[in-house]
C-alpha cells in the first residue's frame, strides 16, 4: 500500500481566540501544529523547504541501480503475473489490476491488525518488511555491482574463485548484518536521521527493483492502480490510510480531529506546514517511475525531466496541506510524471 502520511497528528498550539474575534473580517488564523506521526509508521520526516531532497536522492540511486542491472548487466526478470510479450498493453494492464488489487487487500488486512492487536503491531510489521527487503535487495544488487567490477578482470581461475567466494558467502554475510541492524535501528527510533536513511534506503532498492523487473506498461499500470487507490485510501473516511492516522493521532486535545478540520474548512484555521513528512510507498512509486523513463528510454534527459515533474507535482500536494489534514502524495506526481516521461520520450525519438 502507499505509505503516504505527508501530515502528522495535530496539536493545539495556540489557545482558541474568541468566537467574535475570529468571525470579525481579518482576524488572524487560529494555526493549529502538526506533530510527528508516530515513529513506527514509515516516513520520511523534512523541512517543507528541503522537501525535493529525499526525492531526488531516491530517484538518482535507485535510477543508477535499475540502470546498472538492466542496461549493464542484462538482466532481464519479467516480475509480471501476464506475459506483457504475448498480451502487449493488455498484459500490463491485467498486472496492474492485479497488482493494485493485492496492495488493497493488504491495507485493509493492516487495518485489521491494527483494530485487534493495537497500533504496536505495525512497528513489527513494518521493521520485519525492511528487515527482509534489506537482506534480499543488498544482496541482489551488491551482486550485480561485484560482477559489473570483476568483468572489467582478466579472466583466472584465481578471479573466478574470489568471485564465488565473495558472492555466495561473504555478500550473503553482509546483507544479514545490514538486515540486522537496520531492524534494529528502526525498532529502537533513537534518531531521526537514521530512520531517514532508512527509508531512503528501502525505497531506491525497491523502486529499483520494481522498475527492473516490471515490463514498461505494467509499470505504468501499476503507478495509475496505485494513485487512484491512494485517492480513496486518503479522502474515504473509512479509506485505510485515513483510518490508520486517525488511530495514531488519537489524543486528549481540547478539540478533537473532526472539530479541528471543520475549522480549517471555515477559513477560521490553517495547518502550520513547515515541517512534513513523506510516506516511504511514495518515495517507491517515485523512484519505480524515474527509473523505468531511464531503462526504457535509455536517455537521461527523460528520467531528468520526469524527476522535476514529479517533484513540481509533489510541490503542488504540498501547497494544499494548510487546508487538509493529509493528502494523498501519489496522484499529481505520478500523473504528471508519467505525462511528461511519454512526452519527452516521444519528442527525443522523432528529433
Amino acid at each position: 500500500m502507499s505509505d503516504d502520511l505527508f501530515n502528522s497528528e495535530v496539536k493545539i498550539t495556540e489557545k482558541q481566540n474568541d468566537e467574535d474575534n475570529l468571525d470579525d473580517e481579518g482576524a488572524e488564523q487560529e494555526v493549529f501544529e502538526k506533530n510527528f506521526v508516530p515513529h513506527y509508521l514509515p516516513t520520511y520526516r523534512i523541512r517543507i523547504k528541503l522537501y525535493p531532497l529525499p526525492i531526488i536522492l531516491v530517484v538518482i540511486f535507485a535510477g543508477l541501480l535499475s540502470y546498472l542491472t538492466y542496461i549493464q548487466a542484462g538482466i532481464r526478470i519479467d516480475g509480471g503475473y501476464v506475459s506483457e510479450e504475448e498480451l502487449g498493453a493488455f498484459g500490463g494492464l491485467l498486472n496492474g489490476i492485479i497488482f493494485t488489487s493485492i496492495a488493497v487487500i493488504s491495507a485493509f488486512i493492516v487495518i485489521f491488525l491494527i483494530k485487534k492487536l493495537g497500533l504496536n503491531v505495525l512497528k513489527y510489521l513494518f521493521s520485519f518488511t525492511i528487515g527482509f527487503i534489506s537482506f534480499f535487495l543488498s544482496w541482489f544488487f551488491g551482486e550485480i555491482l561485484i560482477y559489473l567490477i570483476f568483468i572489467q578482470l582478466p579472466p583466472s581461475n584465481i578471479i573466478i574463485s574470489l568471485y564465488y567466494a565473495i558472492t555466495q558467502f561473504e555478500l550473503p554475510f553482509f546483507a544479514a548484518i545490514i538486515s540486522i541492524y537496520l531492524t534494529y535501528k528502526y525498532l529502537k527510533f533513537r534518531s531521526i536521521n537514521s530512520k531517514n536513511f532508512i527509508i531512503l534506503y528501502i525505497s531506491l532498492l525497491t523502486g529499483a527493483s520494481l522498475g527492473v523487473i516490471m515490463p514498461l506498461w505494467t509499470s505504468l499500470s501499476i503507478l495509475i492502480g496505485i494513485s487512484l487507490w491512494d485517492i480513496f485510501a486518503v479522502f474515504y473516511r473509512r479509506g485505510p490510510i485515513r483510518q490508520m492516522f486517525d488511530i495514531a493521532s488519537q489524543n486528549d486535545e481540547d478539540l478533537s480531529n473532526v472539530e479541528i478540520e471543520d475549522r480549517v474548512k471555515s477559513g477560521k484555521a490553517v495547518y502550520d506546514t513547515s515541517k512534513i513528512e513523506i510516506g516511504i510507498g511514495d518515495l517507491i512509486f517515485y523512484s519505480l517511475l524515474t527509473s523505468t523513463a531511464l531503462i526504457h528510454s535509455t536517455n537521461l534527459l527523460v528520467m531528468v525531466v520526469t524527476s522535476t515533474a514529479i517533484i513540481f507535482g509533489t510541490g503542488i500536494t504540498l501547497m494544499g496541506l494548510k487546508k487538509n489534514r493529509i493528502l494523498p502524495g501519489l496522484p499529481i506526481s505520478i500523473f504528471l510524471g508519467i505525462a511528461t516521461m511519454l512526452i519527452s520520450w516521444y519528442v527525443i525519438s522523432i528529433i
